[in-house]
């Protein structure tokens, strides 16, 4: 087949070829210009997320976008925001919430201080709901919650603690259902259409940008939480990840994950122990 044959008769694998090609040029172009390392994701997540941006853009290529995202930061800013996920909630699978409650505060209830890791913590509803638990059982105190997301935008909406009132009827049922009982509105307050969550729960959270690929670990935790970010990650970027958990997490911590998520067939499958394995709670044992 001649190269101006091959130009005028795209077959469908030829086609995807050349959109392989201009992910991987688009990733790298990324990575080596603003320093954000997208190349180990999941390749099904990242294709359509590029190809929700060349929509949106109105573009009608991949080669067409990298051109505007090198030129464009404010582009570049919304293919970030593409990249990360925010999906979330308050109590999110409030069974992990009950199980952490349960089983895991009985054991670290008698430290002189705990600091926790939460890793995407996206909008924040899910750190919100763990100072609330926290303060519940008298621990928040001496809590110390490091909140961390690569998305900047996302995290300046965290640290405002306010959420959309429609969304309460469905926390108030989640709260309950992870153990809580109390009256959940005693949390926030209610304005127009949305709702204030009280300053007190943020005392004891710091939120910070961190990039799980190319940043290091920044402290040890007695706890780390990342539930539902790895499965966007090829296994390889997989693996790294939990490298960083592992150096992170004090001996006998535990770690959290999300229900699709695990840390068999990774190399650090044997450092833990299942503490509680169908809310994919282990606890770090070598």
């Amino acid at each position: 087949m001649t190269n101006e044959f091959k130009i005028h008769n795209h077959n469908k694998a030829e086609v995807e070829e050349v959109e392989k090609i201009e992910i991987d040029l688009l990733l790298e172009a990324v990575f080596r210009y603003y320093g954000y390392d997208f190349r180990n994701y999941a390749t099904p997540f990242i294709q359509r997320r590029i190809c929700h941006r060349v929509n949106k853009e109105n573009l009608t290529s991949i080669s067409a976008l990298q051109e505007k995202v090198l030129r464009e930061p404010i582009v570049m800013e919304s293919l970030i925001s593409d990249f990360s996920i925010n999906v979330t909630e308050m109590f999110r699978d409030p069974e992990f919430f009950k199980s952490f409650r349960t089983k895991v505060i009985p054991l670290v209830k008698d430290f002189p201080d705990i600091r926790i890791w939460h890793v995407g913590c996206s909008s924040g509803e899910e750190v919100y709901s763990m100072a609330i638990l926290l303060h519940e059982e008298g621990i928040y105190e001496k809590t110390r919650i490091f909140a961390t997301d690569i998305n900047a935008s996302i995290l300046e909406k965290a640290k405002k603690g306010t959420f959309p009132l429609d969304g309460m009827q469905r926390y108030t049922k989640n709260y309950f259902e992870a153990g809580g009982n109390r009256s959940f509105s005693e949390y926030y307050k209610a304005v127009d259409d949305k709702v204030f969550f009280h300053p007190f729960l943020q005392k004891n959270v710091v939120f910070a940008q961190h990039n799980l690929v190319t940043d290091h670990s920044f402290n040890e935790f007695d706890i780390i939480i990342c539930r539902n970010v790895l499965i966007y990650f090829n296994k390889c970027l997989q693996n790294d990840v939990h490298k960083l958990f592992y150096d992170s997490l004090s001996l006998s911590g535990f770690l959290g994950l999300g229900k699709r998520e695990g840390i068999k067939f990774t190399s650090y499958e044997n450092c833990y122990g299942e503490f509680d394995a169908s809310e994919k709670l282990y606890r770090k044992i070598k």
